[in-house]
Parts: C-alpha cells; sequence; structure tokens
C-alpha cells in the first residue's frame, strides 16, 4: 500500500486509452426541448447549438441555453435576447486556448449582463427581464443568473444540483441588506391603515427581486450582476432543466424531474409545464427548456432514471473525489463518476467579480474597458479597484480598467451616486 501523498504514476495503457477516446470524451451529444404556456407573453429563450470557436489548439464547439421572464413589458428581455451572447463573447480574448476560455468565462458573462443592462438602459426603456443563461462547453457547464429563473442539474449519477441563485428579496436576506445599504428601501405593499400585504418589494416601483436586466425606473442598486456557477460533469453526462419562476413557484426540483423521468427533452419539457400549469393553474408565463448531455457514442435519448440515493434528497454541497486503490488506478482515470465544481461566485461588487487574480491575469487589456471594451486612453482609465478597501495596495496600472461611463454604472449599483443623479446630468 503506497504512503499518504505518494502520487500513482499512471499506466501506459491508461495513457493510450485516454488518448483514443479523447475524441468522444471532450465532444458530448446535446439535445433540447422547449414549451411554454404565455399568460403575458413576455417569457423569450434563446438557444444556439454546435458555435464554432478557432482556438490556439484546433477548432471547438459551445452551445448556448437562455430564458429571458421579463416584466413591465418585453422590451428587456427581447434586447437581452438579442445582444446578451455577443457581448459576452466580447469579453473574451480571442487568443485563449480551451481551457483558457473556459476559465474565462465567468468574468466574461458577468463583463457581458453589465454591458447588456448599461445598454439596455441608455435607451430609457423601463422594463425588466430575469435572465438565467447557460453555455456548455464539452462537459462544462457554465451558468449565469439574475432574478429568478432558475437552472437545475441531474447528473447521471444521481442527485440534484442548484445552479443558479433566486435573488426573491422575500427569501434572500443577503441581497435586502445590499439593497439598503445602496440606498433602496424593502417593505411590503402598504394597503393602508398600517395594513402590508404580498411579498417584500424593493421601493420604489415594488419589484420583488433584487437583480435583473433594465428596471431603471426602479432604482440601479437593483444590479446586473450576475450569480455565476461552473460545474464539470462526468462522462456519463446528466440533464439541464431552465425554467422560468412559472414552473418553480408550483413545483419543486425534483418534482420537475420525477414527473418526465424516462422521456426525451421535448416532451420532458411539455411535461414540466403542465405539472406547474395543472398545479396552480396559469397564472404567469410559464417556461422550460429541457438539456439532454450525453456521451457521442448513445443514441440521442433522455438521461436513464439516476441512482436514487434517498427520495427527497437536494444536493446542495458538490462531491469531494475521493483516493482509488492502486488496483483501481485506471478505472478512476479513465471513468470520472462525479459531478466537479469549478467556479462559484456570488458577489455583487464589480471589483470582486472582474478581479485579474482570477482565472487569466492578462484577460483584461491594459487600455481596454473591462465592461464595454472600448478603448481608453492612457490617465483616462479608472481602476475597477478604485475606492475599495485594496486600492492603497495597488499600483497605478493594476487594472482591470473602466471607462468613465461605465465607472458611473459601477458607483450607482454602490450605492455612490443615485439613479436620478444619472437623470439630471443627461438632461442638462
Amino acid at each position: 500500500m503506497s504512503s499518504k501523498g505518494e502520487h500513482h504514476s499512471i499506466p501506459l495503457s491508461v495513457l493510450l486509452k485516454r488518448e483514443s477516446a479523447n475524441e468522444k470524451i471532450d465532444n458530448p451529444e446535446l439535445v433540447h426541448g422547449q414549451f411554454n404556456q404565455s399568460k403575458k407573453g413576455e417569457d423569450f429563450t434563446f438557444v444556439k447549438t454546435e458555435c464554432q470557436r478557432v482556438t490556439g489548439d484546433g477548432l471547438t464547439t459551445f452551445s448556448v441555453f437562455g430564458l429571458f421572464d421579463g416584466h413591465n413589458g418585453s422590451a428587456a428581455a427581447i434586447y437581452t435576447k438579442e445582444n446578451l451572447l455577443n457581448n459576452v463573447l466580447a469579453a473574451l480574448p480571442s487568443d485563449l486556448n480551451r481551457d483558457e476560455w473556459v476559465s474565462a468565462l465567468p468574468r466574461a458573462l458577468v463583463a457581458g449582463f453589465v454591458k447588456t443592462d448599461k445598454d439596455f438602459q441608455e435607451r430609457a426603456r423601463t422594463s425588466g427581464t430575469t435572465v438565467t443563461f447557460v453555455i456548455v462547453e464539452g462537459w462544462v457547464v457554465s451558468v449565469a443568473s439574475v432574478g429568478d429563473s432558475r437552472c437545475i442539474l441531474e447528473p447521471a449519477e444521481g442527485g440534484v444540483y442548484h445552479l443558479s441563485a433566486d435573488h426573491r428579496l422575500e427569501i434572500n436576506e443577503e441581497e435586502r441588506d445590499r439593497v439598503t445599504a445602496s440606498g433602496g428601501e424593502v417593505g411590503r405593499l402598504n394597503t393602508g391603515g398600517g395594513t402590508e400585504i404580498g411579498p417584500l418589494r424593493c421601493w420604489p416601483g415594488g419589484l420583488c427581486l433584487s437583480r435583473s436586466i433594465g428596471d431603471l425606473d426602479v432604482g440601479e442598486y437593483i444590479v446586473p450582476v450576475p450569480y455565476v456557477k461552473q460545474v464539470k460533469l462526468s462522462s456519463a453526462g446528466g440533464r439541464l432543466v431552465i425554467s422560468s419562476d412559472g414552473v418553480w413557484d408550483a413545483i419543486s426540483a425534483e418534482e420537475s424531474l420525477d414527473c418526465c423521468r424516462g422521456l426525451p427533452p421535448e416532451a420532458s419539457a411539455e411535461h414540466i409545464v403542465k405539472a406547474a400549469v395543472g398545479k396552480k393553474g396559469i397564472r404567469d408565463d410559464t417556461t422550460c427548456i429541457v438539456v439532454d448531455i450525453l456521451p457521442s457514442e448513445k443514441p440521442a435519448a433522455s438521461v436513464p432514471p439516476p441512482k436514487k440515493q434517498g427520495k427527497g434528497i437536494i444536493k446542495s454541497m458538490f462531491k469531494r473525489k475521493s483516493s482509488g486503490s492502486s488496483s483501481n488506478i485506471e478505472k478512476e482515470y479513465l471513468e470520472p463518476d462525479e459531478v466537479e465544481e469549478l467556479f462559484e461566485e456570488g458577489s455583487a461588487m464589480l471589483s470582486e467579480r472582474l478581479d485579474t487574480k482570477y482565472p487569466l491575469c492578462n484577460m483584461f487589456k491594459l487600455f481596454m474597458c473591462a465592461v464595454c471594451q472600448v478603448e481608453v486612453k492612457p490617465g483616462e482609465g479608472v481602476s475597477i479597484h478604485a475606492g475599495t478597501a485594496n486600492c492603497p495596495k495597488l499600483r497605478p496600472w493594476d487594472g482591470p480598467f473602466l471607462c468613465a461611463s461605465c465607472q458611473e454604472k459601477k458607483d450607482a449599483m454602490e450605492g455612490k451616486r443615485s439613479s436620478g443623479d444619472r437623470h439630471s446630468s443627461e438632461s442638462d
């Protein structure tokens, strides 16, 4: 038996088998389907599969799935659907290899969300939208979300993983504290005589969410900075369910998966929506996208029923790899059997989300705004860390940098400038 801390050498047979299997392992089969029952006509979806990208180590493909649940009109949802992917890709350097590209996605998603929100608000529209945005590259799933639409994962090994956050003020105490610290007011609808009803809302405006794209009329402390989670599936694959709150207000994650067990994605999406509507009626737009991530050698079919680890168990923590015995080395290297968490961050502070420490120190160019990608003349850019506790420790050239317009946006989101100041400056 090997001593603690000793590293096993990988047998040559394992390396050869791994090399021959790389093509299949790195390129799973994606099958998707969607279904909707509309009440207001403000839910929109975006699906783009097999997007090609030339990297330093060859040609790779990725697929994108988006769900946009609009409110106060559909303008924000439509605009975000049409522009978010381009804004995310624009924040990714063109010379990254495959692994670097995947590692850079979390920050690019933040930059793309903020730019989309900023560009939309400059059109002076008052509607807003939740966003759940999923990028699948190989076996890596990256999810960025604002609002109360959600994405869950059921890996082939079993369990349920939540890949998005719920930004409803009613259930998120941390977000309530952030909104009030930034100048917003949180409370229920007052019907007079001291009677308060309904969920917690942000005033003025009465929005139930603390994060969205749009909603300038509510206040800029309703931020577009997404919660981002990135995981890597085993080569056994899994199923993603992306749904608007019309589903999750009626059924649980377990119920959504159980009601369509063994069905292909399109039929599964329909079953999930109809299960939700059947339980509470069509009170809201109800939309679902189902994506099966399958080993490429298997036929395009639904994910097989997973091994049950106990009814009703929700996996909130990701599995950790355990060390295998020397007799199982080959199996361990060839057949990863656990979901691996690569990244998770939910802070609303841009200085934390666009930090240069992770994952690529050179991701943001010195004379380029980290959010809107416009050129910034030397001396005009403002460090993302300006005004933070880290600022005294940083050198003048430490980035990334923001242009003046994006710095104003950052200050407003952090409560350092009220949204009313923006209207005043624009009207002058």
